[in-house]
């Protein structure tokens, strides 16, 4: 069944009462689809564009299963959601939207922080650990993350999770919990390869004594073409020398509120955060060679509000859900589609429009030539001329 308002989902005012205080007042599409068959205990596999509420499609009914069972008593005081996630940020996110919806205990356990921390956290009994897959495993196999009673294990970001380097720990993770576990996945774009991986798991843990339960129902939600309706496209050429440069004239030119730029070098994301610096611009830096308590300092300052620039690496394009990003600047060409998409879907979130610009040479600019047919955007060529953003014939005018 179709749930068309929160209201048909719960009667519950308080989760209604904090939703409303987010400014969430009426489910999005994939939430409409998605909470019904969550609460129904299928294993699911959905895909949604960016931006449209998977992380709170999951969440919802898996918190309100938990809390139905913590009000009957007779519950154990165990771990009952684990939830993987391929980043410290996002992993952070969902134990943030964990918090505001309800009061449930919830750990973060993610690896390149001190375990010990994690374990004394575990000893407090939270029924909901959000972490990286390898450090969850290993949390299990140290036996301070008890598995046996976890009754819903979701694969925020499915497609990463599965990528190469984290499919052993994922596939790990899959096997150490029990054979009547519920499996969700969710990713803003599902491979066949991806689907192909989580049914065998599921088959797997379905071989049980009575050997039911085990197909994966795919949802995949129509595109609702943010790409093209609500992220307006711009290419602005620069040598590769002269890329940063170009970076500093168009944010004084356009002064955007909130301004996250992307760069596929990680080595490059401090040189580009001191020459802004330099230029008197207020930045940070986020990439995987930081310190995370840096990382986390960088990306809660821009998600405040307080820091109107973030430089980054494809650490922070999928997933994460920061607010009121207007502008998102990539300074290179990804070779992957879907992380083009990824990063320019960092704005025009939550029904807002944004604009995407790609600051790339000669050959960056083809490539863009060929994105723009397949995705069938539209891109607007850009130039920087006396200080302004023009279309390159009105240079001249």
């Amino acid at each position: 069944m179709l749930m068309t308002s929160f209201k048909d989902y719960t009667t519950d005012d308080e989760l209604l009462s904090r939703l409303a205080a987010q400014h969430i007042t009426e489910p999005t599409a994939v939430q409409q689809q998605v909470i019904p068959l969550v609460a129904a205990g299928k294993n699911l596999l959905f895909q949604s564009e960016t931006g449209t509420g998977k992380t709170l499609a999951y969440l919802l009914p898996l918190i309100q299963k938990i809390q139905a069972e913590e009000q009957q008593g007779n519950s154990r005081k165990a771990v009952k959601l684990l939830v993987a996630s391929p980043t410290l940020e996002l992993a952070s996110q969902i134990r943030n939207q964990v918090q505001l919806v309800s009061d449930i205990r919830c750990a973060l356990c993610i690896g390149g922080s001190p375990i010990s921390r994690q374990i004394e956290q575990l000893k407090e009994k939270p029924l909901i650990v959000v972490g990286g897959p390898a450090r969850l495993l290993e949390l299990i196999h140290l036996k301070k993350l008890k598995a046996d009673a976890v009754e819903c294990l979701v694969l925020d970001e499915a497609d990463r999770l599965l990528s190469p380097e984290l499919r052993e720990a994922t596939e790990g993770l899959l096997e150490r919990l029990p054979r009547t576990v519920q499996l969700v996945g969710n990713s803003a774009t599902v491979s066949d390869y991806t689907r192909s991986i989580l049914q065998k798991a599921r088959d797997g843990l379905a071989q049980g004594e009575d050997g039911t339960g085990g197909a994966i129902e795919l949802v995949t939600l129509p595109p609702e073409d943010i790409l093209r309706k609500r992220i307006t496209h711009w290419a602005i050429f620069a040598e590769r020398r002269d890329k940063i440069d170009r970076l500093r004239a168009l944010i004084n030119a356009v002064q955007p509120q909130k301004l996250i730029v992307f760069t596929a070098r990680s080595d490059q994301v401090e040189n580009i955060v001191q020459k802004l610096r330099w230029r008197k611009l207020d930045c940070d830096g986020l990439s995987a060679k930081m310190d995370k308590k840096l990382r986390k300092a960088a990306l809660d300052r821009f998600r405040s509000g307080k820091l109107p620039i973030l430089v980054t690496t494809d650490l922070a394009s999928r997933g994460l859900d920061i607010p009121g990003i207007t502008h998102v600047v990539q300074l290179d060409l990804p070779e992957s589609t879907d992380f083009f998409i990824h990063r320019a879907g960092r704005t025009a979130r939550a029904g807002q429009t944004g604009i995407n610009c790609v600051i790339g040479d000669a050959f960056e600019m083809q490539r863009y030539a060929k994105l723009e047919k397949k995705l069938k955007i539209k891109v607007y060529p850009k130039d920087l001329y006396g200080g302004k953003l023009v279309s390159p014939a009105q240079e001249t005018d």
